[in-house]
């Protein structure tokens, strides 16, 4: 157990998707997914098997190395990218079985994207406000026209930029862009909201502003928020960390908060692996190099838990 001082739309009936169990009530809900990609004739699996449930209203970070399939999965997940096999489905959208028509609607509807790169989230030459306004009149009438004005002011100032409404994006700082990003991408009251490494090209001070604006998003709007990052200080600041190796979800990290025996607040995070239906679970990668576990390892079942040892009958 470790102990920190970080604080911690509607679907379409025809594409709702079934599922039992705890995923029935999840708004994201991922069950053995598989991403294959073919590049010169080599096939890749960037997502083998993931299984992935995000509860509505959830602020959940993922991480991960390079190329174990977390951002394959944001462009699943928003709609950029189709499964290979497996289920997916956000606020009962299928992602699978999603027709063109039902897609777009999804992607302008349900889900927001932000990405790393502020270029590719503001058009150049249209002002913070004309960015936010836009989603709205390509929404089919989602937000009304006479509610669009107060919805792009309202955005912008919980977000910290209602002084740049009438700035174009080179006259707004980093951090202004991606906050100002943030609402373009909550412009037609998405359910989940998706950010892919959003603090990656900026400073600390920068970083910890667009936590701050992930965090009012996720409690004022109530807005699910999915953010893929490899800062440290982003992953440690919310409430559930998922881990993603080799296309899997592997581990989990929950945080809540206690009392230390002095009385004052403190976050305890503990770490879980998680479990599949067959019953697979990824070791973490720093437990099994500090015991030399590799081929296999010898299980026993005892009253109230699993022990893994090391095997060692090579060296009997």
């Amino acid at each position: 157990m470790r102990r920190s001082t970080a604080p911690a739309g509607p679907a379409a009936p025809e594409h709702r998707a079934a599922h039992g169990g705890s995923g029935r009530d999840a708004l994201v809900v991922c069950d053995r997914l598989v991403r294959i990609f073919t590049a010169d004739g080599v096939e890749v699996q960037a997502l083998q098997g993931l299984d992935l449930l995000v509860g509505e209203g959830e602020l959940t970070a993922l991480v991960g190395a390079s190329g174990s399939g977390k951002s394959t999965l944001l462009n699943v997940l928003a709609g950029l990218d189709t499964p290979s096999a497996g289920a997916a489905a956000v606020a009962g959208f299928d992602l699978v079985a999603m027709d063109a028509a039902a897609r777009l609607r999804y992607r302008r509807e349900v889900v927001g994207f932000v990405w790393q790169q502020a270029a590719r989230n503001l058009l150049p030459f249209l002002t913070a406000a004309q960015n936010v306004s836009l989603p709205m009149q390509l929404g089919g009438g989602r937000i009304p026209r006479r509610q669009r004005a107060a919805r792009v002011r309202d955005l912008l100032d919980l977000l910290g930029v209602g002084h740049c409404h009438d700035r174009v994006p080179e006259r707004m700082s980093g951090g202004e862009q991606q906050r100002a990003a943030i609402a373009v991408a909550l412009a037609n009251a998405p359910a989940l909201l998706l950010a892919d490494e959003p603090t990656g090209e900026l400073d600390s001070q920068a970083a910890d502003e667009i936590l701050t604006a992930l965090r009012t998003v996720n409690e004022h709007l109530g807005t699910t928020v999915l953010v893929v990052t490899h800062d440290a200080s982003v992953a440690s600041a919310v409430r559930r960390t998922v881990s993603i190796r080799d296309g899997r979800t592997s581990s989990e990290v929950l945080r809540r908060a206690a009392r230390d025996e002095r009385g004052d607040e403190v976050v305890v995070a503990q770490e879980y692996v998680t479990v599949d239906r067959a019953g697979r679970l990824q070791l973490p990668a720093e437990f099994t190099e500090r015991l030399a576990i590799r081929d296999r390892a010898r299980v026993a079942l005892q009253p109230d838990h699993i022990t893994v040892h090391r095997d060692d009958s090579h060296d009997a």
